[in-house]
């Protein structure tokens, strides 16, 4: 089925309500630059470092500062004595600014702290100590948080991988990590980059977004949720596709949703970001290597490790590479139901990133092979996008339905039909293609039997 697209040369619809952003970007580039008002202690920035390292001077190392409330008892007399010292006259709304700078410095995250707790924000970026960008909304912005060098960003890179065991220096430029609320942390430093240290972290979620959540935001439709649902419970193999960012792990979450709660879960993961809430679920985790190059945990070993496990469900955050193979074989020995994500750019890439995957596992298999194994085991590819207005929608079904001499034939279930624009936001559904799935004899075999609405063709849907 064709996407529906409106005429380039047709005058955009200007929206009725239009709130104006802080400051119009340019035209041709989707990153806005938020420009704020001068903190009014901007003038205090070398008094504040003083009066940051005489407070870390002075708190007795075994002190408990373990939460947030003992921590404010026990700086805040020691930071009412250094202003004094000081001898800095402030208001009571620049001295409660400097108070929350000073302890986001020595508890959190230095000046990424108000960032990492504002909700709306999706992802942080530091690029350097002078450039921090956040991701709202699907779109970036520039804000005006700087650190004061490159060592001010080392430190607090150090603050989080620290805890975890891992390091990052000049012989391990590179490090991948989470916070303790499970939000992903990506971490480079010179001489690899070129820019200072570059600190990338993906929020997590604390209150994870459900089914209503999703289609509200329109990711995706209630006749997708019925099918999706239906396929987790009649275990099918599934990989859900889409590039960087495009809203994969938490679509995952919301397929992995729809298991059985009698079924035990096995995870795998890089860094652990599932958020399962069956009762019987083992979450496994990769290990980096250790100072000597040794230890090293891949998932490639750990599906292989869940194999041993009488899993009812494999569930792996990613498949890069080797482990493609391993989760295939899996899929073709009696362990249904298994849920991946790939990175790719359609249904169709997908097929061809898994036979690469499977050639980078040092097997000398033939290609047709391959494709056999991958025909047999995957039963759906739902592809997730990001689009051009920053919305995360779900924009392809398809299903694989077998091979035809060296060709792996797939077919559109239900497909993303963009019908008009609305300023910047895509207006459009994701629809069925009117074709009843094959894989539908799997789940009537399973007893699950779906309307036959979920299927219909609407050829236009109105907007309320």
């Amino acid at each position: 089925m064709a996407l529906f697209t409106r005429d380039r040369h047709q005058p955009e619809r200007v929206p009725e309500v239009s709130p104006a952003p802080v400051v119009a970007p340019p035209p041709p580039q989707l990153v806005l630059q938020v420009q704020t008002a001068p903190t009014p202690l901007a003038n205090f920035a070398a008094v504040r470092e003083r009066v940051q390292e005489q407070l870390v001077k002075d708190i007795n190392p075994g002190s408990d500062l373990l939460t947030p409330e003992k921590a404010r008892q026990i700086i805040e007399p020691i930071f009412n004595e250094a202003l004094v010292e000081e001898k800095l006259i402030l208001n009571r709304s620049e001295r409660a600014q400097l108070f929350e700078m000073i302890l986001a410095e020595i508890m959190g995250y230095g000046p990424i702290q108000p960032l990492l707790e504002d909700e709306t924000i999706t992802e942080v970026m530091v690029n350097g100590p002078k450039q921090v960008y956040v991701e709202r909304q699907g779109r970036l912005y520039r804000t005006d948080v700087v650190f004061e060098n490159d060592d001010h960003v080392l430190r607090i890179i150090e603050r989080i991988v620290a805890p975890l065991g891992r390091r990052i220096d000049e012989s391990s430029p590179m490090v991948n990590a989470r916070l303790p609320d499970g939000s992903r942390v990506n971490a480079i430093i010179p001489p690899l980059s070129l820019v200072g240290p570059v600190l990338t972290i993906r929020k997590f979620s604390k209150i994870p977004f459900t089914v209503e959540d999703l289609i509200r935001f329109g990711t995706f439709t209630r006749e997708f949720v019925q099918f999706a649902e239906a396929a987790v419970k009649a275990r099918l193999n599934i990989i859900v596709s889409g590039g960087t960012g495009s809203g994969k792990t938490t679509l995952l979450n919301i397929l992995s949703g729809f298991i059985p709660h009698d079924e035990r879960i096995i995870t795998i993961e890089d860094a652990a970001e599932l958020q399962l809430r069956q009762e019987h679920v083992v979450r496994l985790e990769t290990r980096p290597p250790n100072i000597e190059g040794k230890g090293q945990i891949t998932i490639r070993d750990l599906v292989v490790n869940a194999l041993r496990m009488r899993p009812d469900r494999i569930v792996v955050g990613e498949c890069r590479s080797g482990e493609a193979l391993d989760m295939l074989q899996a899929m073709n020995t009696g362990h249904d139901g298994s849920i991946t994500t790939v990175h790719s750019n359609s249904p169709r890439d997908t097929l061809a990133r898994l036979e690469t995957m499977v050639l980078m596992s040092g097997m000398d298999l033939p290609l047709r092979a391959i494709r056999q194994q991958i025909a047999s085991a995957i039963d759906l590819i739902i592809h997730i996008e990001r689009m051009r207005d920053g919305s995360r929608r779900v924009v392809k079904v398809a299903e694989v339905i077998g091979m035809e001499g060296e060709t792996i034939l797939m077919q559109d279930i239900f497909m993303f039909v963009e019908e008009d624009t609305e300023g910047e936001k895509i207006i459009g559904t994701l629809q069925s293609t009117g074709l009843r799935p094959r894989v539908m004899e799997k789940i009537e075999a399973a007893h699950i039997f779906l309307p036959p609405e979920v299927f219909y063709v609407y050829t236009s849907r109105r907007r309320s």
